[in-house]
């Protein structure tokens, strides 16, 4: 939810300022697509979605970095829930990283980019059991739903690493396509993902 608020509003900054864009060498993104969990993390979660946003400076056509922030949710997958013995789970990343970003043709109406950088990651995880949830104004009332069994949160650093595809408009702006390896240094596993998004760059 934080990640939407603050994509939102990174939208508004953007509308606000989008003629003042193309001199000032301040950079805009947002974006949303589909995650895809890897490695051992692969074998415990299944596909999932994100949203993303950031903003930054272009030092010149070449080079620029960027402020990323990033919300990726994924499920448990049935096979883990069931030896866990719960009905329900989920995975939730927010992130905030630093990344670089090299443009290999940042003049043409195609460009190719590559990024990557690092920072913190707040990784949410929790379980939940069908329940009878009653209401907080008259206990009399309630309905039946997922109730929260058992949770943990934790923050790590991590690292991502990603190459792109931008495609001009005649807004001064580029639509992007960019897939974006994530690790987080959770301990003796890390959690790595994949997002795929699909955004707009000023």
């Amino acid at each position: 939810m934080k990640a939407i608020v603050l994509t939102c509003g990174l939208a508004l900054c953007v509308l606000a300022t989008a003629n003042a864009q193309e001199n000032s060498g301040v950079a805009f993104n947002i974006g949303a697509g589909f995650t895809s969990p890897l490695g051992n993390t692969g074998r415990n979660l299944d596909y999932g979605w994100h949203v993303q946003g950031g903003i930054g400076y272009n030092f010149n056509p070449w080079v620029g970095a960027l402020v990323d922030l990033g919300y990726n949710r994924m499920g448990v997958n049935s096979t883990t829930l069931g030896n866990l013995g719960y009905a329900g789970g989920d995975l939730s990343v927010f992130s905030a990283t630093l990344d670089p970003i090299v443009h290999l043709n940042p003049h043409g109406h195609f460009d190719v980019y590559v990024t990557g950088g690092g920072g913190l990651y707040h990784q949410y995880q929790d379980f939940t059991q069908p329940a009878f949830i009653s209401s907080p104004y008259n206990p009399f009332f309630g309905f039946y739903g997922n109730a929260v069994v058992a949770s943990y949160s934790v923050n790590k650093p991590g690292i991502d690493a990603g190459i792109g595809v931008e495609m001009g408009t005649r807004w001064h702006g580029k639509f992007f396509a960019e897939a974006r390896y994530n690790r987080i240094f959770t301990g003796a596993y890390h959690t790595d993902y994949l997002p795929v998004t699909f955004g707009f760059r000023w």
